[in-house]
């Protein structure tokens, strides 16, 4: 008992000590800052407590749980240092990633971090050193009994204090913050695989009744088109242009007195480009997946992992699936693997007619990043791949040189990293200006070509570059406090539609990723009043301007609701709860609800619009080796 409640007070402290100076809790009273302090001790005594069950080796089986554990710990804290999130079930089940991520994984890796299997050492050595004592030494079942009934009261006591704080904490909120901030990150691991059970299980139980009320919902909020803008670029081909990790605050940034995206500064005064600055990313865990799904779909991500991996056999009724009925071919561009993110499946559902994945292209040593193919040769690459299809279409080209942890060859560079000591953030300036070159290559191609003249090009922001672990060094970027109300700005990234013979300029709603797909179906003169979609038209008067983030959080140009607390959106400073935000809030979460009450049970299945054909899965095929021996064949 006596190695047994070392075990637990190393642990607990140990616990303790990382949830309080690793993850960005949000301690706003005094009540939080004990339940942090003690949620580690129930859930540790709990799950070290199942080694005394054993009935000949409690200390083997004590090493090991507390070996679990401290990994458990350590892989959360390696997580959050990029993504500012908790690792959740289904993220673990996305192991196809992994080989890919390898890299950016040993970037996130601190020199002190074997202090956290040191206690586990600790306990494995003074076992071993009293050998003899630990074997002839007998634990009872009373001690037994009232180790569990003692971790089940402080649990117990835990929820009991975070409730009052709290209300409804396991059943309203969308932000594992306050799991782990109240209950501790053994227990929101629990809480977590009950969430991913509980998930797994909607589709199963889903019928049609769940689907009215959401059809009712979304019929009520439909924003009509403007008329200005209905059908301007109907027939026009369209690309996507995927800017992987851009960050709004770039625009028109200068580093040593250099603009940092020259080329995207001059789109923003381009006049036919309309050039959002108020556009939000709206992704959770899935990142870069999470935009493409939402764009494609006007669905949002899942709370937990990625949509992509875990309902890539869903019915959607996504873009190129409607735009393919249209008379539109359809393409995705991308240098990396076709199964990164499960793409090669969940294309299928959203009926695109091909993908060209790396082994499309040439991939050679000097040309390859992080995460598959540098911008510039893939561009080039792409172009008579892109010249294949059949006119009109739909394109989307992903590119990855802007990419965490940001390295790159300097002989590529073309402007000096900055100079705050945080070498991401260094880095991301000469990334960022690579990619902003590759662009302009191709808007060159284009005007080459004559696709310019007639082809829709939408250049997104896909999610944060830098997140909020390195906060500091983004205080000496902007020259200002990165507060929790800065920080949600900082989540806006670019919107840029260029669209040749609409008059551009710089639009001022708000907006997120949720807004895309509605918006480009209305400029190309097809109404989505048909189709279960939760944005709405950016270019529409009816345009609802509340931005939901995937947390639960929101902003609006009115009001701003970030890790629990009220701003105004216009001077940044903390308000009270007024009606309006009250009702902003309720929005947000039914919204929210809603998206993952289609997705997760799978509802588009019994909803069938009108003049729209279900997607045939079996009728795609990217396998390029398939495709060279059907040729042979033939």
């Amino acid at each position: 008992m006596s190695l047994f409640l070392l075990a637990v007070v190393l642990l607990w402290v140990k616990t303790y000590l990382v949830q309080h100076l690793e993850f960005k809790l949000g301690l706003d009273n005094n009540l939080q800052k004990f339940l942090l302090f003690l949620n580690p001790l129930g859930s540790v005594m709990l799950f070290l407590g199942f080694s005394l069950l054993s009935r000949k080796r409690k200390f083997l089986w004590l090493i090991v749980f507390d070996f679990i554990l401290s990994f458990l710990l350590f892989a959360n804290v390696v997580y959050y240092r990029f993504f500012s999130d908790f690792i959740t079930i289904p993220t673990i089940s996305q192991t196809q990633n992994f080989g890919d991520v390898s890299t950016s994984v040993s970037s996130l890796l601190k020199p002190y971090d074997f202090l956290f299997f040191l206690d586990t050492l600790i306990v494995l050595a003074v076992g071993l050193f009293f050998k003899k004592e630990r074997t002839s030494g007998m634990v009872n079942r009373r001690s037994v009994a009232t180790v569990f009934i003692a971790a089940i009261l402080i649990m117990s006591v835990n929820l009991g204090l975070a409730e009052k704080d709290r209300p409804q904490l396991l059943t309203r909120t969308f932000d594992r913050n306050y799991i782990v901030k109240y209950l501790g990150m053994y227990n929101y691991t629990v809480y977590d695989a009950v969430q991913s059970v509980n998930g797994s299980m909607k589709r199963a139980m889903a019928s049609t009744d769940d689907l009215t009320e959401i059809l009712n919902y979304q019929r009520t909020n439909y924003a009509k088109p403007n008329p200005e803008y209905f059908g301007a670029a109907k027939g026009m081909n369209v690309v996507y242009f995927h800017l992987e990790s851009m960050q709004n605050f770039l625009i028109d940034y200068k580093l040593h007195g250099e603009e940092v995206t020259p080329f995207l500064n001059s789109l923003t005064r381009d006049a036919n480009t309309l050039y959002f600055d108020n556009f939000f990313h709206q992704t959770a865990q899935g990142k870069t997946s999470d935009a493409e799904f939402i764009l494609e779909n006007s669905l949002y991500g899942l709370p937990q992992g990625s949509a992509f991996s875990t309902k890539g056999m869903n019915t959607y009724q996504a873009a190129p699936a409607i735009l393919g009925q249209n008379g539109y071919s359809s393409a995705v561009f991308h240098g990396n693997n076709g199964s990164f993110w499960n793409r090669d499946e969940i294309y299928k559902s959203f009926g695109y007619e091909n993908f060209f994945d790396s082994s499309y292209y040439t991939l050679n040593e000097e040309d390859l990043a992080e995460y598959g193919l540098m911008d510039k040769p893939f561009l080039k690459q792409s172009q008579p791949m892109l010249e294949s299809l059949p006119q009109p279409f739909y394109t989307k080209l992903i590119t990855v040189s802007n990419h965490f942890p940001y390295h790159m060859d300097q002989e590529k560079t073309t402007i000096e990293p900055h100079t705050t000591g945080d070498a991401s953030v260094d880095s991301y300036f000469q990334t960022a200006r690579y990619a902003d070159e590759a662009l302009k290559e191709f808007f060159d191609y284009l005007k080459e070509t004559g696709l310019y003249d007639n082809t829709v090009v939408i250049m997104y922001g896909d999610h944060y570059g830098i997140s909020d672990n390195h906060n500091k060094a983004m205080e000496q970027v902007l020259g200002k406090e990165i507060t929790p109300f800065e920080s949600a700005g900082l989540q806006r990234v670019p919107l840029l539609m260029h669209v040749p013979g609409v008059k551009g300029g710089t639009m001022h709603e708000y907006g997120g990723q949720i807004d895309l797909m509605p918006t480009l179906m209305h400029l190309l003169g097809i109404d989505t009043k048909p189709y279960l979609q939760m944005g709405t038209d950016l270019l529409s008067e009816e345009h609802d301007e509340l931005v939901p983030f995937r947390n639960g959080d929101f902003v609006s140009p009115t009001t701003s609701y970030i890790n629990g607390k009220y701003y105004d959106s216009t001077t940044g400073t903390v308000i009270e709860e007024t009606e309006e935000a009250k009702h902003q809030k309720e929005i947000t979460e039914t919204i929210l609800n809603y998206s993952d009450k289609v997705v997760e049970g799978d509802l588009l299945r019994f909803y069938t619009p009108k003049d729209f054909v279900p997607v045939d899965r079996s009728q795609y095929n990217y396998n390029k080796k398939t495709e060279q021996n059907s040729d042979k064949t033939e």
